[in-house]
């Protein structure tokens, strides 16, 4: 077939989105498809057009690649493209919107509530420690824990670095002591569960993408209960986001409450495909490797 891989474009998230789409063309290479690499930019509604593909791979990370806006420019042309849809895109970058669609359903996630970045130069919204975040980004772009001895200061001096500088507006939600877990699902089936355990700090922009720097834990040592509980959960959020082809779901494990302590964070619906990735490592460990991964992400998008 022929297919053009979408990747890198102007988010945060470009250079990972560069390694991502760069392994997954030569995977579909190797597939024997003609592959067009696509860097999305203002001209990429007439690249595809010239490239004509049966199907588009997206391999791009946060916006305008993750939040629907491709989704509806392939669909408006016509074009199969892997991964979610547009509906599934817009509501999963959203984490509002994603804790109202998914508590609703029984589904655990932390609490808090979008507020006005300017608002914390007067006072916090949450008890400390507690975690602001971009309501649409991913990858930990702009993550912050405010602690009570946070530099930034208590309330957060307006000078101080800090995704208050970056955002207007940021969801404000209860700091979860405890372990971080992750959980992909292809198709109709989770994979597994991963244990991340960085090195320092917290799993951040760098612990993600820098080897060496967060150890990968397959499966994860947890009890019996919990991971049945993290992979069940995963596959609901998938199928009621209405997510297609591969998601990741990120939590925080509390251990010390068993599985009530298990709460979902966010639902990726392009997870990375770098050699560092979540989703291809759980492949591997069930059998599937990279190039049977990435045939697979075709075969759902016909």
């Amino acid at each position: 077939m022929n297919i053009a891989v979408l990747l890198g474009g102007p988010s945060a998230e470009r250079a990972v989105s560069l390694v991502s789409g760069t392994a997954c063309a030569a995977a579909l290479r190797r597939l024997g498809h003609n592959v067009t690499e696509i860097d999305l930019g203002p001209d990429a509604p007439q690249r595809l057009a010239d490239a004509k593909p049966d199907i588009v791979f997206n391999a791009l990370h946060g916006t305008p690649g993750e939040d629907g806006s491709v989704q509806g420019l392939c669909a408006l042309m016509g074009l199969p493209i892997t991964h979610s849809g547009v509906a599934a895109s817009a509501i999963a970058i959203d984490k509002q919107l994603t804790k109202q669609l998914l508590t609703p359903l029984g589904i655990p996630m932390p609490g808090g509530r979008v507020i006005d970045s300017e608002s914390l130069y007067a006072g916090d919204p949450l008890l400390r420690p507690y975690v602001l975040k971009p309501v649409n980004e991913g990858s930990s772009v702009g993550v912050a824990i405010m602690t009570e001895g946070h530099s930034a200061g208590n309330p957060i001096a307006r000078d101080a670095p800090g995704p208050w500088q970056a955002f207007a507006h940021l969801l404000a939600e209860p700091f979860i002591p405890g372990r971080e877990l992750t959980v992909a699902v292809l198709g109709d089936e989770a994979l597994g569960v991963t244990e991340l355990k960085p090195m320092q700090g917290f799993y951040d922009y760098d612990a993600k993408y820098t080897d060496g720097l967060t150890a990968h834990i397959l499966p994860a040592d947890i009890p019996a209960e919990v991971t049945a509980a993290a992979l069940d959960i995963a596959l609901r959020a998938h199928h009621a986001l209405g997510c297609a082809g591969v998601s990741r779901s990120d939590f925080r494990w509390n251990d010390t409450q068993g599985v009530d302590g298990l709460f979902l964070l966010e639902v990726n619906t392009q997870p990375g495909m770098t050699p560092l990735s979540l989703v291809p490592e759980q492949a591997a460990w069930r059998g599937i490797d990279f190039d049977q991964l990435v045939a697979s992400l075709l075969e759902h998008a016909r």
